[in-house]
Formats: structure tokens, sequence, C-alpha cells
């Protein structure tokens, strides 16, 4: 651990010795569909093409639980495909329920997940910091191998709010992207751990904290749904925990709809809700475009702990032409690090520029929009 302190600290340094580059381009909404580059392989084309059902790669692992595939379980499959790919490993898991706990390593690259549905492929587990697990270590999926995708899969930790930090999903992976997937669980529900993830058409739901770690990422057209925490708890959405100002990291959310469950909903007048709060002093995060329902407190986001001021003039929080009755910003924070966004302001969070998506999201079947 010493030594992994010293590297992150030479690292650190050495970022604060780069000029910093020009931000603030001004951009517009272009939606980007499945577009090859030049570079990819005839088969890659294929694979991916066979994604929305265009063409039959005939290569592709089948896992069902009922036995009627290559494997009843989605280990076994990870465990099976080939290391270090530069091909894509397609892995369709059929109708049901997998109560297990996957790991994808840094060795098991290109590995795409496709379910049959939100509503009918599920991915279980309850592991908890209560039970003796890390937050870490505690996801119902973990991926480590960079080029992860996964489309239409439900993704779950069954914990609940009184285990407090229960992770469905862990992301310490480059070039990741969920399309039409659920995550949900409680406090912690999707560790966006590190590197460059994107996330479409999602639903992810949780209580306190549930978007958080240290990514790249961008939340398009999702919906980012809070739920009932326990008595005398409230709900906050993003921790995110940049440590240095020369960090690329935060969490973007764009075009989403941030939502409350029913039983939230009816204790609205009771339970405090917030868009974010400084995990770290650099603490970045935006809201681009969205619709707020009116569960979130006036003030919009809250401090790390009642009796610290930790990142309030240093963090970057920001809004941008977001709408609905929870999107006023008359009342919001007064704090030195919170922005109300301008267009060049809000250009430096979209996919074009905070995650390079034109660089690797054309090689995906998903669509995005890359600008504002």
């Amino acid at each position: 651990m010493n030594g992994l302190a010293s590297t992150y600290q030479h690292v650190s340094n050495s970022l604060s010795m780069l000029p910093k580059p020009k931000r603030g381009k001004q951009g517009h909404i272009n939606r980007r569909l499945l577009g090859f580059p030049k570079w990819m392989s005839k088969k890659d084309r294929r694979i991916l093409q066979s994604i929305d059902g265009e063409d039959d790669p005939g290569e592709e692992l089948i896992v069902a639980a009922d036995g009627t595939g290559n494997f009843s379980t989605i280990t076994d499959a990870i465990n099976f495909a080939p290391n270090n790919s530069y091909d894509r490993i397609i892995i369709r898991v059929r109708e049901g329920v997998y109560a297990e706990n996957v790991e994808i390593p840094s060795d098991k690259t290109n590995i795409v997940l496709i379910g049959d549905g939100a509503d009918l492929t599920f991915i279980t587990g309850n592991r908890n910091v209560v039970d003796g697990w890390t937050t870490f270590r505690s996801a119902t999926l973990a991926v480590s191998g960079d080029g992860f995708l996964a489309l239409d899969i439900t993704i779950d930790n069954t914990a609940g709010p009184e285990k407090h930090q229960a992770v469905a999903l862990r992301v310490n992976a480059d070039l990741v992207a969920l399309y039409r997937c659920s995550v949900n669980g409680y406090q912690d529900t999707l560790y966006a751990h590190s590197f460059r993830q994107f996330y479409r058409e999602c639903n992810i739901s949780g209580t306190i904290d549930y978007l958080f770690g240290n990514a790249a990422v961008i939340f398009q057209a999702c919906n980012i749904i809070s739920r009932k925490p326990l008595p005398n708890q409230f709900t906050v959405i993003t921790a995110q925990s940049r440590e240095t100002p020369d960090e690329d990291t935060g969490i973007s959310m764009q075009n989403c709809s941030i939502l409350a469950t029913e039983d939230l909903y009816s204790s609205s007048n009771t339970v405090r809700s917030y868009l974010g709060r400084p995990w770290k002093a650099y603490s970045s995060a935006v809201v681009l475009e969205s619709y707020i329902d009116d569960f979130i407190n006036p003030e919009g986001w809250t401090k790390w702990s009642n009796d610290g001021d930790q990142g309030l003039d240093t963090l970057y929080y920001g809004e941008y032409e977001n709408y609905g009755p929870g999107s006023a910003t008359d009342n919001r924070v007064k704090w030195a690090g919170y922005h109300l966004m301008d267009d060049y302001d809000a250009y430096n969070f979209t996919v074009s520029y905070f995650i390079t998506g034109d660089e690797w999201l054309d090689s995906t079947s998903i669509p995005y929009d890359d600008g504002i």
C-alpha cells in the first residue's frame, strides 16, 4: 500500500507539471449511431452487427440457467473466454436469475454481456460491509477488463439499506459502456471507480452516494432513481472523489430524468434529497439538460458532513439548462465551487470532450449524443 501511495503521488505531481489544455468549446447535439472505424476487423464488425440482430456472427458463448446453453453460470463463461482478446467476446445471457458475484479481471478484455432484456435477465448478489466485505469487494458485477460492454441486463445488490455500503456494479476499466441496463441497490449502488465509462438509457437506483467514484463517466438519457433510505437518513445521488484539480474525472448526467420511488415521494417532506456531496476536496459532478423532479431539496447539493466544509471552494458542481419542478436554481448553494454553466462550460462534460467518445463509442452498437 505504501508503494502504491508513492506511485500515486508521483503521477499526481507529473500531472500538475503538464500545461493545461484550452477548454470551453461550444458544441451541439449530434446523435451518433453505429459506425465502424477503418481499423476494426471484419470479424468485430460482424459480431457488433449481431447485437441488434442485423447478422448472426456464429461465434458466441451462451449462458442459460436451465442448462440449455454452453454454460449455466456467467462466471464459467468468463473463465472460458480467452485472455487479452483483441476481438469482442460475445456472451449471451438468457432469461433467468443468476445469483452469483461475477468478476471480469483485467486480462479478460473486450467482453460483451448481452441479456434477453433488463426485465428478463438478472445478476444478483448481496455482499455488503456489515457482513464483512469491503465496499470494493462487495460488487455483484466487478469489471476490470477494458472494452467491456453490457446490453439488456439487470445487475442488483439485494442487501437492503440496513446493510449500508453494498455495490451492485463496480467498474475500474477503460472504454466501458452499458446500454439499456438496470443497476439497482441502496447505498453505493454504482462504483464508477476509474477510467472512461458511458451509460445510455439505463435505470440506476439507490439511496446514498449511489453514483460514486473517480471515473470520467457520462450518464446519458438514463433514469436516475432515488429510493427511500433508513429513518433519519437523507438521499444523495453523487459522491465523486476527484482528489486534485489535475485529474480529468467527474460525473456528468446529460438528458437524464432524476426521479424518486413512490415511497420516497410520499416522504419528501421529512426526507431531504440532494444531487451530490463531495467525497473528496475536488469532487466534480454536473447535471446537463435533465429533468429534475421536485423531491430534490431547493439547495440542490450538500456538504460531505455537517461538521466540515471540505471542498466547498475547490469542488466543481454545475447545472445547465435543466427543467422540471426541482430544477430551479434560485435557492441553490452559494459555494464558490458551484456553477450555473454556459454552453462553453457544459461542452467540457460532453461525450466528445470529456470521455473522447468519438474515438471509441463508434466501435460499439450504442447510440450517443456527442455535444450539447
